[in-house]
């Protein structure tokens, strides 16, 4: 699987390169993108560290292994994980141009 799959931020990144070096993690684990069902619109994020799984998509960012399971993959494609921290709050955002209706939060979508 290539890169091209998600985009990632150069802030973004970089956080979560300040995180592993926090956590200290194994070789195994990685940043894991994943979609869920819930959420406002109908479909929410899910961004957490975990250990890789069979038939994970694995995407390297440089030392940072980004891990999506099969069934996130058709909705994370395209997307861009961007890292935010104005006076207007502080994480991570997800900027999904296949998203046809977003909550106020930025946390659900539908397609």
């Amino acid at each position: 699987m290539q890169t091209e799959l998600i985009q990632i931020t150069d802030k973004a990144l970089q956080q979560i390169q300040a995180i592993f070096a926090n956590e200290k993690p194994s070789d195994k684990s990685g940043l894991r993108l994943a979609v869920i069902g819930g959420g406002c619109s109908g479909l929410s994020y899910k961004i957490e560290f975990g250990e890789a799984r069979e038939k994970d998509n694995i995407l390297a960012y440089g030392e940072v292994k980004v891990l999506i399971d099969p069934k996130s993959v058709i909705y994370l494609k395209g997307i861009t994980l961007d890292y935010k921290d104005g006076l207007n709050g502080k994480g991570f955002v997800f900027e999904n141009p296949n998203a046809k209706n977003t909550c106020g939060c930025g946390e659900s979508f539908s397609l």
